[in-house]
């Protein structure tokens, strides 16, 4: 009798603490779910006001559709993304309005930046998203 209720505690401590991790590694993606504004990108030659003067660029998260959209600062991309845990893959062509653009390299310089994102972490109580690629961040948006 003895075994049994210990093998009981001991399974009924292992579903909760599976429980437990999957929860927090939903919360994680969960957090993705929203839009964000970009306040840093790497760029060793123009400031990043000088990219973007006028409009800083943003992304949308549909975490339901696995879809991903925003503005580049002057015109409207959206495309799918596959998430796994903190692995994030932006590599699926996008779509994008075709405004003429007067703010000069800022466009090509997020766009080029999005497609080579591997992985993200959120910090700062869930108010900043790093875009990460070959371990270093590349990409920096506050929750808006």
């Amino acid at each position: 009798m003895m075994k049994k209720i210990l093998m009981f505690v001991i399974f009924t401590s292992v579903l909760v603490s599976c429980n437990c991790a999957k929860n927090k590694k939903g919360d994680a993606v969960s957090n993705l779910e929203g839009s964000w504004i970009l306040t840093y990108i790497t760029e060793p030659r123009i400031t990043f006001d000088g990219l973007y003067p006028n409009k800083k660029p943003s992304i949308h998260f549909d975490l339901k559709e696995n879809g991903v959209s925003g503005n580049n600062s002057c015109n409207s991309y959206s495309g799918k993304m596959v998430l796994d845990g903190n692995k994030i893959d932006l590599t699926a062509p996008m779509i994008s309005t075709k405004m003429m653009c007067m703010d000069g390299q800022g466009e090509s310089v997020y766009m080029g930046t999005l497609q080579k994102v591997t992985s993200y972490e959120i910090t700062d109580g869930g108010k900043t998203l790093n875009f990460i690629s070959d371990g270093i961040t590349t990409m920096k948006f506050t929750k808006k």
